[in-house]
């Protein structure tokens, strides 16, 4: 089995003693985990949230939890590279649905002063991964931030906000928190993701009991991406989007790598039971619809990264409509100004 390296995690970490938390810009609230059940009301009400706290609770508790982390650690790894790619020091630096630390253990103290860690679920802050840059780890869930406004320099977020039931709730509350000329990026999981495995069950489903249901959970489409964005307030914005590929034994290993990554389905209108003739009609399917030629299936994960900046006056603006001395009809004429001048030489 290709393996890449990944996983998802109310604590304060040694690194960090020293900080007063009357200056770590948390709000008044009770609690940053919302009750049971509860969302905005603006919001589909699409997945059970306290079913991925418990999903993701299960896979931290695991012997071995770093087994299943090799999707989410590249992804991470692909966010700090977008980090290092930005030339400047993030003195105050948040994470969104954190898990284990996947992208801060690949950031150092040069480039983040401090490391604020968030998720939903106590079990995988528990297991935060050793890392050179100071951290606080704190118990929230991703639709409720508890902290102030203004209060982060960087905000990242890896393969988390596609669980959420009020997305542009959530890039909102991340808007919110970071200072003027900061900077968000993130990473979800797109449409195509899991296509392979969802076009299995269903053809495999309709085939044995004469319809389907849902067995792999809705994704935002990316031309949705940049508009949520823009309506959260971001500017100069950057969406693109990749593929992993991952090639397992069989589609029954797949599934057991899903479940240990804490990403099985957890949406309202799941099927709870799956018959057994189905399930393997399913991994028949899948294997003589995809099977490669070493005999392995492959499982294409689709990855969209974002990047997003918050307002301020250094930022460069576009020019006002109108303003332009030349036009773009004159831009043509560049190439005879040149040829004429060569001759004349």
């Amino acid at each position: 089995m290709l393996r890449l390296g990944g996983l998802w995690v109310l604590r304060m970490r040694s690194p960090a003693a020293g900080v007063p938390v009357k200056n770590l810009g948390l709000r008044e609230v009770a609690s940053g985990i919302s009750s049971p059940g509860s969302t905005s009301t603006r919001a589909l009400n699409i997945f059970d949230r306290d079913l991925k706290r418990k999903q993701k609770n299960w896979a931290a508790r695991q012997p071995e939890p770093m087994k299943f982390d090799y999707l989410k650690e590249e992804v991470g790894s692909r966010i700090a590279d977008r980090v290092y790619d930005i030339a400047r020091n993030f003195s105050l630096a948040l994470d969104v649905g954190c898990g284990r630390g996947y992208i801060a253990q690949h950031l150092n103290k040069e480039t983040v002063g401090k490391f604020f860690q968030v998720d939903i679920a106590e079990n995988a802050l528990k297991n935060i991964i050793e890392m050179e840059i100071p951290t606080v780890s704190i118990l929230a869930d991703e639709e409720f931030l508890p902290f102030r406004e203004n209060t982060f320099d960087l905000v990242v977020s890896s393969l988390s906000l596609h669980w959420v039931n009020d997305l542009p709730r959530a890039l909102e509350q991340i808007h919110y928190v970071l200072k003027p000329d900061g900077v968000f990026i993130g990473a979800m999981f797109g449409g195509d993701t899991l296509y392979e495995l969802r076009c299995s069950l269903q053809l495999a489903e309709t085939e044995r009991e004469g319809g389907f249901s849902p067995h792999v959970s809705p994704f935002t489409a990316v031309n949705d991406l940049g508009h949520l964005l823009g309506r959260a307030g971001f500017n100069t914005l950057t969406v693109d989007t990749d593929e992993i590929q991952v090639n397992y034994p069989g589609m029954f290993e797949l599934m057991e790598d899903l479940q240990g990554m804490g990403e099985s389905n957890c949406a309202w209108n799941r099927k709870g039971l799956l018959h057994r003739d189905t399930m393997l009609a399913a991994a028949a399917v899948y294997g003589e619809m995809y099977k490669n030629e070493d005999g392995s299936v492959p499982a294409t994960y689709q990855v969209y990264y974002m990047i997003g900046w918050k307002y301020h006056d250094s930022q460069a603006r576009p020019a006002e409509r109108g303003s332009a001395t030349v036009s773009f009809g004159e831009l043509g004429k560049i190439n005879n100004l040149m040829s004429q001048g060569k001759k004349s030489q």
